[in-house]
């Protein structure tokens, strides 16, 4: 990787929570004691959180949030990508903080010297390869406009959003703002709806940030039939065609659905070996994703690249690939010429 300044242009710059992902195998009977529902993910408070922590052994630390892995995927496969998003000035903010940047991702949004501590989210992986999350959300939430480098929104190519912020005020007027920005400097808005339940929280204001502000728009199955108030996807996709030139939505292991101009197309999952964890798959397919269309290509071989890194990144435990992305996408893209 060679070193990435800030004066060169930037291909994508995000802006999300600050969040250090720690993850620990666990079975199911652990599950059941704390009373989880295996695969969702909660939201903690701090005492909670520092309590489930003393309780993890043999834990992988990342920096983590759903953007942030999207720009270190990015990173990975030799973009510039900065990353914009609140840290605490302790322990878990220097994790944060260091690990990002060993990635190659950009991050100088200064720690908070006040507040809450940093987030983190506990994640519970058992033999199954299913996730369940506990988040303690921090000072990752406190994000506020003056936070938001506007150089870097107006230089990279795209802006990437992250839904979970639309939970804060401040943080919501920082995003607005940021794509207003970006959209006046010529530049393309990616969002991200996050999460369901996110979702069913801000439904009106989501779709007003679709109509308005989004180009691209990442979400899953169960996102975007909240996100239209329908049981049915292929609904959802109808209304969604009406709204945004170019989505992608992840079907789980049946791969995805692009929308680019109307249309419809499959792409397929992107199957390498053995899923043991699918913790980062839709961030690492939006890393993918943004990666490609920032280096110009259509939507269809982009959204084949970020089938390419999901179906890595669940082979391992954690969003962070130990394989080299390039190599991988680029042996892979051959035969699809």
């Amino acid at each position: 990787m060679t070193n990435k300044t800030h004066g060169s242009s930037l291909d994508i710059v995000g802006i999300g929570n600050a969040i250090v992902d720690v993850l620990t195998t666990t079975n199911d009977s652990l599950l059941e004691r704390l009373s989880f529902a295996k695969g969702s993910m909660t939201l903690i408070d701090e005492n909670k959180a520092n309590e489930l922590y003393e309780m993890t052994r043999n834990r992988i630390q990342k920096s983590g949030g759903s953007v942030a892995n999207s720009l270190a995927c990015v990173a990975q496969l030799g973009g510039k990508a900065a990353f914009i998003g609140r840290v605490r000035d302790d322990k878990l903010g220097d994790v944060f903080t260091e690990e990002i940047s060993t990635t190659g991702t950009i991050f100088k949004t200064p720690p908070s010297s006040i507040g809450p501590s940093t987030a983190r989210c506990l994640i519970f992986v058992t033999p199954d390869a299913q996730r369940t999350m506990c988040t303690y959300l921090g000072a990752s939430v406190l994000l506020e406009p003056k936070d938001i480098d506007l150089s870097a929104v107006r230089e990279a190519k795209i802006l990437y959003l992250e839904g979970y912020l639309w939970d804060n005020p401040a943080a919501k007027k920082a995003f607005i703002k940021a794509a207003e920005i970006a959209k006046n400097a010529g530049r393309k808005v990616a969002l991200s709806l996050s999460d369901s339940f996110c979702v069913s929280r801000h439904r009106e204001s989501f779709i007003k940030l679709v109509a308005d502000h989004v180009d691209i728009l990442f979400a899953n199955e169960n996102e975007i039939t909240t996100l239209y108030k329908t049981s049915s996807l292929n609904t959802a996709l109808e209304e969604l065609k009406k709204k945004c030139d170019l989505a992608a939505i992840t079907i789980g292991e049946k791969g995805s659905i692009l929308i680019s101009n109307g249309k419809e197309i499959n792409i397929d999952p992107f199957i390498i070996g053995k899923a043991i964890d699918t913790t980062g798959a839709g961030d690492l397919y939006a890393g993918g994703f943004l990666k490609g269309l920032a280096d110009g290509l259509n939507p269809e071989l982009s959204a084949k690249i970020g089938s390419i890194c999901a179906g890595q990144i669940v082979t391992e435990l954690g969003s962070r690939s130990n394989a080299d992305l390039i190599n991988l996408v680029n042996s892979n893209l051959l035969d699809q010429h």
